[in-house]
């Protein structure tokens, strides 16, 4: 039984024989393997299936291989494979300059094919982008906290669904107090990350901006329920208010 995760090739042959003699040879190599007989259904089945290589030979009806390839190019970028009867050079240039990967004469060599396909897939996988690993968690840049909605990269706030107009350095305060949810943020810390040099003490810059927040977060400011202040040490910002 062939599995799911097998590389899947699209086999567009016209010569009944042959398809069935190489669906049999890839399917026995643990390969998934559609067939088709005519180039117009070929660039059709590319476009719907996203095959992970394609065998293509070169004179088909409805359309030929050289006109398949170039119909699909622009869109699909996995390797395609021409089979050809013809053993002119001409046909071999043509073939590669409408966008196959290699080229091969008839009649085919089982062992060759195989050998090309596994290569062309291989190349394929050294192409694909490096995916960082899954240990490194992703940057967030959303938080919700029941009615409170922050979008850090819209730089947006909503609270019960109406949105919340908020200056830049606002903003910025309550997305570091927010990441930080249920934690004590000093005032040292936030005048270090927010304005680059150590808290001297007199800088009341951050108290503006809380309290300010407060208000607009409709956060009653004579007892704070959603930025409470931890007298002594800083700001914690509530992980939920109700």
């Amino acid at each position: 039984m062939v599995m799911q995760s097998s590389p899947h090739i699209l086999l567009v042959e016209d010569d009944v024989a042959l398809a069935q003699w190489m669906e049999d040879y890839l399917t026995a190599k643990e390969f998934r393997v559609t067939c088709t007989e005519r180039g117009d259904d070929a660039v059709t089945l590319i476009k719907q299936l996203n095959p992970d290589i394609v065998l293509l030979d070169g004179m088909l009806p409805g359309l030929d291989g050289l006109d398949v390839c170039k119909a699909v190019r622009p869109e699909f970028s996995n390797p395609i494979i021409m089979i050809t009867a013809r053993d002119e050079e001409i046909d071999e240039v043509l073939g590669l300059e409408m966008g196959a990967d290699d080229y091969m004469t008839k009649p085919v060599r089982a062992r060759a094919l195989l050998a090309r396909i596994r290569l062309l897939l291989r190349r394929r996988e050294q192409m694909r982008p490096v995916i960082a690993p899954a240990s490194e968690p992703e940057e967030i840049t959303r938080l919700q906290f029941n009615a409170l909605i922050i979008n850090q990269q819209a730089r947006s706030v909503v609270l019960n669904s109406e949105d919340v107009k908020l200056s830049s350095n606002e903003f910025d305060v309550l997305w570091l107090l927010a990441k930080k949810a249920g934690e004590v943020v000093s005032r040292e810390e936030l005048v270090r990350d927010l304005r680059g040099f150590d808290y001297d003490g007199f800088d009341r810059s951050i108290d503006l901006r809380v309290s300010r927040l407060r208000k607009k977060l409709q956060d009653d400011s004579s007892e704070p329920f959603r930025i409470k202040t931890i007298w002594g040490k800083g700001y914690l910002f509530a992980r939920d208010v109700w």
